[in-house]
This record gives C-alpha cells, sequence and structure tokens, in this order.
C-alpha cells in the first residue's frame, strides 16, 4: 500500500450479534464486516472460544443467558450499541464487498429509513434458490434509535422508519452441523406449540397432524418449486414435513396433558 492510499473510513454504524458456540464461524463474519465502527457480541455462555476469539478480533463482548428468548437477546445487544445506525447479523451470515459498498452509500446518505437484505441460502454449503430456503429478504439495516425485537421463536424486528430493500445480497450458509439443525427443530417445535397454547390454539388431529403436515410439504415442494433445486430440495421439503407434523404433535399432547393437570 502507497503512503497516500488510506484506508476506508469506518462508517457510524454498530454490528449487532447475539451468539452461542460460534467459533467456527466467527472469523469469518467479523471479517466481512470490518468497515463498521463497532461490533457488539451478546454471547449466550459459549463453552468454545467465541468469547475470547470475538474479542481478540476487537469486538465488544457482553454475556447474558437467551433463555429461549431471541428477540429481548437481540434487544439487550441493540442497547449496547453506541452508534447511530445497526446492522443485525447472525454468524453464519456474510457481508459481500459490493453489499459493504451499498451499506456504506445508504449509512452515508443520513437518510432516516430501514433497509431489509435478501439473503441467499445455503444447507450444508449446497445454495438453495427455491422452497423453503428460497432467498428472503430480513430487514437488518437501521437506524437505532427506536429499534427492537420482539418474539420468542420467529422474532420481529421493530423500527419507527420507512423500510425499503438493498440491491445487494448478503450470504447465509445455515446448518453447516445436522446437530444444529436436528438443534433448532427440536426447540422451535416446542416453542411453537406452547406460544399457540397460550394463545388459545388446539390442534385437531386429522387436520392439523394428518393433512397439514402433508400440505406443507406439496406447498414446498411443488408450489413454492422445491423440485427445481433437486435432491436438496426434496430433502428440505420433507424435513419441513416433518417440522410442521412434530410443532401440531407437540400442541395435541400439550394440550391433553393440561387439560389431564385440571382434571386432578
Amino acid at each position: 500500500m502507497s503512503p497516500e492510499t488510506k484506508e476506508p473510513q469506518k462508517l457510524p454504524l454498530s454490528v449487532v450479534i447475539v451468539a452461542r458456540n460460534e467459533e467456527k464461524n466467527i472469523t469469518e463474519c467479523l471479517g466481512s464486516v470490518a468497515f463498521a465502527s463497532e461490533i457488539v457480541i451478546v454471547d449466550d455462555f459459549s463453552t468454545d472460544n467465541t468469547k475470547s476469539l470475538s474479542e481478540s478480533l476487537g469486538a465488544k463482548v457482553f454475556q447474558r443467558a437467551m433463555a429461549g428468548d431471541w428477540g429481548a437477546q437481540q434487544t439487550f445487544a441493540i442497547a449496547q450499541a453506541t452508534q447511530p445506525w445497526i446492522l443485525l447479523l447472525d454468524c453464519d451470515e456474510r457481508i459481500t464487498p459490493k453489499l459493504a459498498d451499498e451499506i456504506r452509500e445508504r449509512v452515508l446518505s443520513g437518510e432516516k429509513t430501514a433497509y431489509a437484505i435478501k439473503r441467499i441460502n445455503h444447507f450444508k454449503g449446497i445454495r438453495v434458490n427455491h422452497g423453503v430456503l428460497r432467498p428472503d429478504f430480513v430487514p437488518r439495516l437501521m437506524p437505532r434509535e427506536g429499534s427492537r425485537v420482539e418474539g420468542f421463536v420467529h422474532p420481529k424486528i421493530i423500527f419507527p422508519y420507512p423500510l425499503k430493500k438493498l440491491r445487494e445480497p448478503m450470504l447465509h450458509f445455515t446448518y453447516e452441523k445436522w446437530s444444529t439443525y436436528l438443534n433448532k427443530l427440536e426447540k422451535y417445535t416446542r416453542l411453537a406449540a406452547e406460544k399457540a397454547f397460550a394463545e388459545g390454539k388446539r390442534a385437531k388431529f386429522f387436520k392439523d397432524i394428518v393433512f397439514r403436515p402433508a400440505f406443507a410439504f406439496f406447498k414446498m415442494y411443488v408450489l413454492q418449486g422445491g423440485f427445481l433445486d433437486g435432491k436438496i430440495g426434496w430433502i428440505l421439503s420433507v424435513n419441513h414435513y416433518f417440522y410442521t407434523e412434530m410443532k401440531y404433535v407437540r400442541l395435541f399432547f400439550l394440550q391433553r396433558e393440561r387439560a389431564s393437570d385440571t382434571q386432578k
């Protein structure tokens, strides 16, 4: 680098990440957001080297138990940020150089707007273009003030700004390990059943356990074009069948257990 060449100025932006046992992902993740002035990580008491590795890479790390509440964890993380803009990021996501340039352009414009970013999803390293993991837009870049996250199973990002879409996508490398996928299947179906029960919903055997999973498979494999992704499209659609079935099976038995308890 010549003496005249200067490093690009860091953006007035805090990258906000919640993490647990992400030592295999954290280096590449943080390396993709080197343009940010601050990286805030809230660590759910990882048992690997996530915390020490993150700190060595310049991140500010706070430890806090998630206790199953992803929305509260992200909201806490946002509260630790000090920059006027935030970028919400997962450890298995990567910001491409082109997207970094677009983020720089939007942040420096000063426009009070939230931006959704298109995710290009990969399952076990294979890019998925249709069905369950078809590319999706998620709100991730926004002014910090007034922004928060709510929800256990499918958290909702809340902000008092108009929402626009960025042109450039980010990369999402989900479920690199089967254990991660199975753990999330167990966790999400349990939380979904508990949430549905609390909202007064009840599962009916034929409607929700027999027919609903079959339609979920048909929707993802046929209507959403999962078959166009070949073998991985079939695998993901079948997985979606079992996710849907397990969610309603758990609700079905939860309501029976609660009914039994009230009769004692």
